[in-house]
């Protein structure tokens, strides 16, 4: 399938768990649109696999926990440094939790998946919008899942906390309307991704049950909306939730 560009030349953007899955190809196709992308992640073996593979000039790396409030503020301001602006932030660090009923969850595992996918969502937000307030512009997209709309069954923390970055992206976007800055999310049903590996056999096939297409998503649709999402054009959207769902969504 041939990729159509969008227009980021000049823009500096901040992907984080972009070493790996769905943030790996977010970040080859906003860098293959003319973006200088800074990628945040935890595992610095992946990030030196994916800064390798891609080579190039325009791809940075820097090792956060997007978890940590003082990780995040130290990654901020190294990627700023990277990127000379910081106009685009792709919130998708993220992990799955084990898959057991919401009453035998581990308490630590709850606590884990909360911190990284919704805190973490949060705590990135919160270190860039002023940077983009100042700038006049900006383009934030939070990778959210369709488990956060519908609730998937023994995944409670990842359930929960996507349904919480689709509220956080709502309220953002309220709060932001009147600037230049675009808020949004995308609720991607499952894509085939290393994450597959922290679930159980039985969870995968659950969700594959659920998606009238009959097949997983791929990491570059994902990439291919975010990137619109990302772009200028993006002008009119914002607090909005972008289904990706192989027809599993019909609301």
């Amino acid at each position: 399938m041939s990729e159509n560009r969008i227009y980021l030349e000049g823009r500096g953007a901040i992907v984080t768990g972009g070493a790996s899955g769905i943030g790996f190809s977010i970040v080859k196709r906003l860098s293959n649109s003319g973006a200088n992308v800074c990628i945040l992640d935890l595992d610095q073996e992946a990030i030196d696999i994916a800064v390798d593979k891609i080579n190039s000039p325009a791809v940075s790396a820097l090792k956060c926990d997007v978890s940590d409030v003082d990780s995040v503020k130290n990654a901020v301001k190294l990627s700023k440094k990277k990127l000379i602006s910081i106009d685009i932030v792709v919130n998708n660090a993220g992990i799955s939790g084990p898959n057991t009923t919401s009453w035998e969850y581990p308490i630590e595992s709850w606590q884990e998946v909360i911190s990284i996918n919704l805190t973490g969502t949060f705590l990135v937000s919160r270190a860039v919008i002023p940077i983009m307030l100042k700038a006049g512009y900006g383009r934030i997209v939070n990778i959210a899942s369709v488990a956060g709309k519908d609730g998937n069954p023994k995944a409670p923390a990842y359930s929960a906390s996507k349904a919480g970055v689709i509220g956080l992206t709502k309220v953002l976007g309220k709060e932001l309307a009147e600037t230049n800055i675009m808020v949004n999310c995308v609720t991607p049903a499952a894509v085939k991704t290393a994450i597959f590996e922290q679930m159980t056999q039985e969870h995968i096939n659950f969700m594959l049950s659920k998606i009238p297409m009959k097949r997983f998503g791929a990491t570059t649709e994902v990439a291919a909306l975010v990137a619109w999402l990302c772009s200028e054009e993006c002008s009119f959207s914002t607090g909005g939730v972008f289904d990706l769902s192989g027809g599993r969504s019909t609301y």
